[in-house]
């Protein structure tokens, strides 16, 4: 089976310090992700100076200012930055990823060799973005927060058009309220997306907890994403709804565990059952002492473990026959 592909988001809960953001890494392999993301982006190209923060942003940053230009400008990361971060990644053997949100960044983010690019759910109705990432023809993970289903066959329209194949897609199911509140996960809309697209599909979750990361990775997704952070009560717009470290390890090994859980579609006893069959099963056994050339009926017959004799389902099979041997009570037939 292959292996669920699990993001740590780290996002820009490095609060813009690379001491920050590389304690992030150290927590992110420790935890046994596959890859820990970030996000790239230049405030100036991302939002208009007058754009409002979202109501979660304010409740978790409480510092007066409303703008999304002042509150982002404070956690870009220049390009220096971007190659230390690769590199410490490199050192630590765990993939480095990152959201682009603008042209420049995702060029930025091409240059430096990224396999992988992360579509976050507020690209999805943006025409040139999609396009440019889809020219690039590389792996590409669309998050579908706040989208329909025709926005995102539009999108994935977009990116196959322009020379992304559709193999290479794999379509998370999203929700961008920070945090998610249980009622309006809708996890089955996630396979809705996998079945309506033939797509690899997985779920980017923003709720408190891991349990709905659990639900999907049972349900087939085969990518999640969560956010996590050094800490809940730093400053930040994202740090309340991130998982601090030891739930980030936790969500791990329990998705881990439910991989091997899932096992295959094949029913069949499995390695550690078998020895219990010859215990728990049962044979057909002398009720009584039986004399050799007897009949063998309901009379002189039971059923009883240990199940290494002659399975009951032959029962029809050997009534009426006749005895081979002398039997005593319980011995098996």
């Amino acid at each position: 089976m292959k292996q669920v592909f699990i993001i740590a988001e780290a996002g820009v809960n490095h609060n813009g310090s690379i001491e920050f953001a590389k304690k992030l890494i150290d927590v992110a392999v420790d935890a046994g992700v596959n890859a820990v993301k970030f996000q790239t982006f230049r405030a100036k190209n991302l939002v208009s100076k007058n754009a409002k923060k979202a109501q979660y942003q304010k409740e978790n940053i409480g510092d007066g200012d409303d703008s999304q230009f002042n509150m982002l400008k404070k956690l870009e990361l220049n390009i220096d930055t971007h190659h230390e971060l690769i590199s410490y990644c490199n050192s630590k053997n765990i993939m480095f990823l990152s959201t682009p949100f603008d042209h420049d960044s995702i060029e930025l983010l091409n240059d430096l060799g990224l396999e992988i690019f992360k579509i976050p759910s507020g690209e999805i109705t943006n025409l040139p973005y999609l396009r440019h990432i889809g020219k690039l023809g590389k792996k590409v993970i669309l998050s579908t927060g706040m989208a329909d289903i025709g926005e995102i066959e539009d999108a994935m329209d977009v990116l196959t058009e322009a020379g992304t194949s559709k193999a290479n897609i794999t379509v998370l199911h999203a929700n961008t309220m920070y945090p998610t509140p249980i009622e309006d996960v809708n996890l089955k809309a996630m396979l809705t997306i996998g079945s309506t697209f033939d797509v690899a599909f997985g779920y980017s979750d923003h709720t408190l907890g891991i349990e709905v990361d659990i639900a999907a990775v049972a349900m087939g997704a085969s990518c999640i994403e969560k956010h996590f952070t050094l800490d809940k009560t730093m400053e930040g717009p994202d740090h309340k709804a991130s998982l601090e470290p030891d739930e980030l390890k936790e969500m791990v090994k329990t998705i881990r565990n439910i991989e091997l859980a899932l096992g295959s579609s094949i029913k069949k006893p499995s390695k550690s059952e078998t020895p219990n069959m010859h215990i728990v099963r049962k044979s057909i056994v002398a009720k009584r002492a039986i004399g050799k050339g007897e009949i063998l009926s309901e009379d002189n017959l039971a059923i009883k473990r240990p199940g290494n004799g002659i399975n009951p389902m032959r029962w029809d099979e050997i009534i009426g026959t006749l005895a081979s041997k002398d039997y005593i009570e319980d011995e098996l037939i």
